[in-house]
């Protein structure tokens, strides 16, 4: 087995585990000889600079960035050798923000959220706080991973969870490609078992939405398209059903970044985000309505922020120091790999935008 399948860019000592040599990357090269426009002068000239924060109504919250796969276009740089894990006690200052604030929705991610040991305790805490949409985004393996993990379904359904499931593809060998052997069989069968106890049917109110990421360096398809192929694939073949798929563009950055520079691929993927870019899609990217918290409890405008270690531009850095006031309307942190989120139709977690 080639054991650079199985390890993060961090454990590898890659020099692109540094958030820094990324954005070197991404600063420097076609953009800084003008061959493209940074994203900066790109949304300048629809006056769409300096992107604003609007008001606050997801709350996303990576709980750590251990994960027990190593998928290949990982933006987290998650897998099994990640220790970086959010205490109790960050996720008690999470739980007083969450409580006080209007933040709707609690989106918590890692890694595998789930192999956060207080995981359950934060789900039990922060429904008590009456969160009205709690989505936990699930790699799927994870529910068969370990015998503890057996009884997530009926966790997530005794919680009233939004389940948000990665799933590159509805064939086994498109989607072991790009996230490892055995991972499809082992997410039918979690699917299955979600399907089971009431999540994904037509009618339940028990939310169970599918996540598409291409395979390689190209943009996703239509996600209206895309979603009727995918439900009538995984109906047919396993008896498997979901409500929305959300098509999201690979950013490039971490381990994707990696794969481009690795294929030869970099500059014309580059050239198909900006050749796409669309305005009408930057005035509803995730970073308008989102904050994102890191493991450790820092603030960044969005997850890929998070991951690239560009802090939100608020003298409030810390979830100890939250503050709705100086955080709203606050100028967004932006580079190159913001075109990911304005191509096509757009994409954020909840899927396009445009």
């Amino acid at each position: 087995m080639n054991m650079t399948k199985t390890q993060s860019l961090h454990k590898r000592q890659s020099d692109l585990a540094q958030s820094n040599r990324q954005l070197e990357i991404l600063s420097n090269g076609i953009f800084k000889n003008g061959e493209l426009p940074t994203f900066k002068a790109k949304i300048a000239e629809t006056n769409q600079f300096p992107l604003k924060a609007k008001k606050l109504e997801i709350l996303q919250i990576n709980v750590g960035y251990m994960c027990n796969q190593v998928c290949e276009h990982c933006h987290v740089d998650a897998g099994p050798d990640r220790k970086e894990i959010m205490t109790r006690e960050t996720m008690q200052q999470c739980l007083n923000v969450i409580k006080k604030t209007g933040a709707h929705t609690l989106d918590l991610t890692g890694g595998a959220p789930e192999m956060n040991p207080d995981f359950r305790w934060f789900v039990e805490e922060a429904s008590k706080a009456g969160i009205t949409d709690f989505i936990v985004r699930s790699n799927l393996t994870i529910i068969r991973a370990n015998k503890k993990y057996h009884d997530l379904p009926e966790f997530f359904k005794k919680h009233n969870i939004h389940v948000v499931s990665s799933m590159p593809h509805w064939t086994r060998g498109k989607t072991d490609k790009q996230r490892g052997e055995g991972v499809f069989d082992q997410s039918i069968k979690a699917l299955q078992e979600l399907n089971a106890v009431g999540y994904g049917m037509p009618d339940s109110k028990l939310k169970l939405d599918l996540v598409y990421n291409p395979s390689g360096a190209f943009l996703p398809g239509d996600q209206t398209a895309m979603e009727k192929d995918f439900k009538k694939a995984l109906k047919e073949d396993f008896n498997i059903q979901f409500h929305n798929l959300f098509a999201i563009t690979n950013l490039p950055i971490s381990r994707f970044l990696d794969y481009l520079i690795a294929s030869e691929n970099y500059e014309d993927y580059m050239y198909a985000l900006v050749e796409a870019y669309n305005p009408a899609a930057v005035a509803n990217v995730m970073c308008t309505n989102t904050l994102s918290v890191s493991w450790d409890g820092y603030l960044f405008d969005c997850d890929f922020n998070q991951m690239l270690e560009l802090p939100v531009n608020s003298k409030a850095k810390h979830i100890s120091e939250y503050n709705e006031a100086l955080l709203e309307g606050r100028n967004i942190v932006i580079s190159q790999h913001c075109y990911g989120c304005t191509a096509g139709a757009g994409s954020s977690c909840q899927g396009v935008v445009a």
